[in-house]
């Protein structure tokens, strides 16, 4: 006696496309957590060079007491120095004479999302440091 199933091998070809968009999914948090990484070490990295760069204090007015400014010149090759020695790129630039704001422009490279033709995925971060005098712990 013969059993006649039509639906004879559908399981086969459901695991195979389950197991195709498992994989997919997979590989797409593996490359989006990958680019979320990379934003967070863009940001870390302005955050650094923008430090650097805020070190670069005008001493004379600074020493005197009468303002605290940053030498724009020294503060801007600071920074991008920073950058170039962590191997990014980026901008630097210096407002109110006492803010200096970096914007680190980088990329990931994903490990699955290239099968679809996603080569490279951009990212940046920025970060602000902000020189300020205080004076028993008030901002003056």
């Amino acid at each position: 006696m013969r059993r006649q199933d039509d639906e004879r091998g559908s399981i086969t070809v459901w695991l195979a496309l389950s197991s195709f968009v498992m994989v997919f999914l997979v590989g797409l948090a593996v490359d989006l957590g990958g680019q979320v990484h990379a934003h967070e070490r863009a940001h870390d990295l302005a955050a650094q060079a923008a430090r650097a760069g805020g070190e670069e204090v005008e001493g004379g007015a600074a020493i005197q007491g009468r303002e605290l400014t940053i030498s724009p010149a020294a503060a801007i090759a600071a920074a991008e120095q920073y950058l170039d020695a962590a191997g990014v790129s980026g901008t630097v630039e210096i407002s109110n004479g006492d803010t200096i704001t970096v914007t680190v422009h980088d990329s990931y490279d994903p490990q699955f999302l290239g099968l679809i033709g996603i080569q490279r995925l951009d990212v940046s971060g920025t970060a602000t440091a902000r020189l300020i005098r205080t004076l028993g712990g008030s901002e003056r």
